[in-house]
């Protein structure tokens, strides 16, 4: 029988509770759904019913942490460091509720126990790691610096808990000198957990890859949208499902929007990991991708985990974003005393110093299709996916040329990445037009890669596609050219800040003090409140994450929050391709009808492609897309019904379809 609690414990609370006790009335009354606005939490506590205690229940309600009583008359502080209490306290409650739950459930259904799996990082981890290390070639200067970093990053490891950098070039070694680093510092400081966290779905595939070849497979927990729990049993496929709902697994590799989001999350879904990161190494990997209109609070997050929660927060990235007290950036939020990692970043740099960059000016794309016939292995970038389109059609019949795209499904580009690593290896042609998505750490090596002017981070991602592991004699190319075609205006912005800083750095625009000019001048032109713009609150709209949050004091409008803080917006929507060589097959169509949503949408993946909402909606009026299974899934799942317009080398097709706009990658 369902008995109502929720309400009247949130009462008890706040009636018996005092300041602290009000504070968390919330995280009761909400911890079967989602923290509740404070409106919302009046009408929950006034509809409950008054608790009359038995003699024997003993109520006492602890004092406040001192964190919160330290705060002293700043208000912004307390108002901060309060709401990231409740979200915690919220998710030890919902993770524990979850749990109990379930093994009464188990319990009473007589299902068997899985085998146990670890939980927090062990001792034996290090060993691992020992082991593959030693297997690994010290050949070449490459490798051998790569050692260097390596031994380097894992010497620091007894530094005190906190706040570092690891600034390492393209091909440093970056991902397994984090892990060294981790084991380490975790073995020195009885910490936890590593929790990896990556801008984009490809980055985590490949580094849960490398960890999982170190640690083996029960270690790491890799947690996205397109992760698939197939192939378990169901006390496996519940165990991983509890692993992955509260991050309980000693290595997680996550991706940005799941980490970031969480620490402003109101849903028991989120907030019940938040936990996790308690006493845990966390590595933001690619740290200059952390999202320009939420950056404040992002860093805000990053500082309250590592002061308050006894983290570790490592900015991992090849160009450090300035986002210190030191490097000269001036938000309240700056990091303070953050310590670098690596040995030495500006000699890594020379040391790994393998582009020389150029500067064509303006090119047409005629002439860029020109360069790219006559260059035998070649990579453009450019950052417009129907310019990327023209480009390629212009080349098609050119020996090697290939395409990438976000207009091809993930199925269709791992196909291409596969064809074009195994050219490169024979030495045969290969001519890649590709829009920005090859950046993601996609691991390929050009000896010329052409860029579409950007901002100087992006054109160091470029060029880590180029001569990446220093085989050429001379150094590799990296060919920087203003398009013909339209970007969109923040992508202009970072181009015309890249371009300032290319004119003054003219013999290396990717050197440290290069990409540190060019973000400190970033963020001076945008100002502090670009860096957290997010509209709160659906009537009285307030302007900023870290505005609304003071504002509301000790009564934290946690749904709001959450509302709007999101880092994907609802600009795109999904197409599903089907049959042929990159999209889902009848059968498994037919093996999926019957599944849970979440199931069907984590084999979907692969065979999905992305489009803005507008190009949807065009396609939907053109009567080529249609709900599968609308009656089990409703509106979740849109078929594309024209295989005509998926391209078996360039993905969808949209021409004559209207006017679809600017589309990034």
């Amino acid at each position: 029988m369902e008995v109502s609690h929720s309400g009247e414990g949130a009462r008890l609370l706040q009636e018996r509770g005092g300041a602290f006790g009000c504070m968390l009335a919330g995280a009761v009354a909400g911890h079967h759904g989602r923290l509740p606005n404070p409106d919302r939490l009046r009408q929950r506590i006034a509809a409950a019913e008054r608790l009359d205690l038995p003699d024997w229940l003993f109520f006492e309600m602890p004092p406040p942490p001192e964190r919160l009583l330290n705060c002293g008359p700043d208000r912004a502080r307390l108002s901060f460091r309060a709401q990231f209490l409740v979200r915690f306290l919220y998710g030890c409650l919902t993770d524990a509720d979850d749990r109990e739950t379930a093994a009464w459930e188990s319990a009473a259904l007589g299902l068997p126990d899985a085998p146990p799996r670890p939980t927090a990082l062990a001792s034996a981890m290090r060993d691992d790691l020992n082991r593959h290390v030693a297997g690994l070639a010290a050949d070449g200067p490459v490798n051998a610096l790569r050692a260097q970093v390596l031994a380097h990053v894992r010497g620091m490891a007894a530094e005190r808990p906190g706040l570092f950098t690891l600034t390492v070039p393209t091909g440093g070694g970056k991902t397994l000198a984090s892990l060294g680093f981790a084991l380490d510092h975790a073995a020195a400081h009885g910490m936890t957990r590593l929790v990896h966290v990556a801008p984009f779905t490809s980055i985590v595939e490949q580094t849960a890859a490398v960890f999982r070849r170190v640690l083996g497979e029960d270690a790491v927990l890799e947690h996205h949208s397109a992760f698939d729990l197939g192939g378990e049993d169901e006390s496996e496929r519940e165990q991983r499902r509890v692993a992955g709902a509260s991050w309980d697994s000693p290595v997680v590799v996550t991706t940005a929007v799941q980490f970031f989001e969480s620490l402003f999350a109101a849903r028991k879904k989120r907030c019940r990991k938040l936990p996790a990161l308690a006493r845990a190494v966390i590595v933001v990997d690619e740290a200059q991708t952390m999202p320009r209109g939420f950056l404040r609070p992002c860093l805000a997050a990053l500082t309250e985990l590592a002061e308050g929660y006894g983290a570790t927060v490592v900015l991992c990235t090849a160009t450090q974003p300035a986002l210190t007290v030191e490097a000269g950036f001036r938000a309240p939020e700056a990091l303070k005393g953050a310590r670098e990692l690596a040995p030495d970043p500006p000699m890594l740099h020379a040391a790994l110093k393998r582009v020389r960059v150029r500067d064509l000016g303006p090119q047409s794309d005629e002439e860029l299709a020109a360069r790219l016939r006559t260059a035998r292995q070649a990579l453009l970038i450019v950052d417009n996916r129907m310019q990327a389109r023209r480009l390629f059609d212009a080349v098609t019949l050119t020996e090697g040329a290939v395409h990438l795209s976000t207009l091809m499904t993930a199925a269709h580009r791992r196909q291409v990445l596969a064809i074009v690593r195994e050219r490169l290896k024979a030495r045969q042609p290969v001519r890649l037009v590709s829009t920005s998505l090859v950046e993601a750490g996609v691991d390929v090596d050009f000896p010329l890669v052409m860029r579409a002017a950007a901002g100087i981070d992006s054109l160091a991602q470029a060029a880590g596609r180029c001569n990446r592991e220093g085989r050429m004699e001379a150094l590799g190319e990296l060919l920087v050219f203003q398009s013909d075609h339209p970007a969109p205006p923040v992508v202009e912005d970072y181009a015309a800040k890249g371009r300032a800083v290319l004119e003054r750095f003219l013999d290396d625009p990717l050197s440290p003090a290069a990409v540190s000019e060019y973000f400190r001048t970033l963020w001076h032109a945008w100002g502090d409140d670009a860096l957290d713009s997010a509209e709160v609150g659906e009537t009285a709209k307030v302007r900023g994450i870290l505005r609304a949050i003071e504002k509301a004091g000790l009564a934290c409008p946690f749904e709001d929050i959450e509302r709007a803080f999101r880092l994907i917006g609802d600009e795109q929507k999904a197409v599903i391709v089907r049959d042929g060589d990159y999209g889902v097959s009848q059968a498994l169509l037919d093996e999926l009808q019957w599944s849970s949503p979440g199931t069907a949408a984590r084999a979907l993946q692969s065979f999905t492609v992305n489009v803005p909402f507008r190009l949807w909606r065009d396609l939907w009026a053109a009567g080529v897309l249609a709900w599968w299974q609308g009656d089990r899934f409703g509106e979740q799942f849109a078929l594309l019904e024209a295989p005509s317009l998926y391209h078996e080398r360039a993905g969808l097709a949209v021409e004559g379809l209207g006017d679809i706009g600017t589309m990034l990658a």
